[in-house]
């Protein structure tokens, strides 16, 4: 007998979840490559470093992070268990590296903060509903 489940409308929320981890991974990759290019097309900040990075070692980790954000976005629209595992923790990541970026861009950094911790709320409280979904 199957089970029947009420769906609720946290399954559009994962995917819009799905749809801004792409996008923010496109921006860590567009962010991280600028770096990467040179600092006279960025912003520097004390002598170059942000924290524990130089401004180059903090444009790989964009770029790093980037991709990852942009591969796990377009998983997550699967539902499988493991593209919100990974989900989570590249949205973590994000988070924890946009903390760097705070003393350079802050009210840029606190938003994508914010959108990775909503994120992480749709994907935990409700990515079960996803795969639900798709049976």
């Amino acid at each position: 007998m199957a089970e029947s489940r009420q769906l609720s409308g946290w399954v559009g929320w994962i995917g819009f979840a799905a749809f801004i981890l792409i996008l923010s991974g496109l921006f860590s990759i567009i962010q991280g490559s600028i770096a990467l290019i040179g600092s006279n097309y960025y912003y520097a900040v004390g002598n170059g470093t942000l924290f524990l990075f130089d401004l180059t070692g903090w444009g790989w980790w964009n770029l790093i992070i980037g991709v990852v954000l942009t591969l796990t976005g377009f998983a997550l629209f699967s539902g499988a268990t493991w593209a919100r595992i990974v989900a989570i923790i590249a949205a973590g990541l994000s988070a924890i590296g946009q903390l760097l970026l705070v003393p350079a861009q802050p009210w840029w950094a606190i938003i994508v903060i914010a959108i990775d911790v909503l994120v992480i709320y749709a994907i935990t409280a409700h990515g079960r509903e996803l795969q639900a979904s798709g049976e």
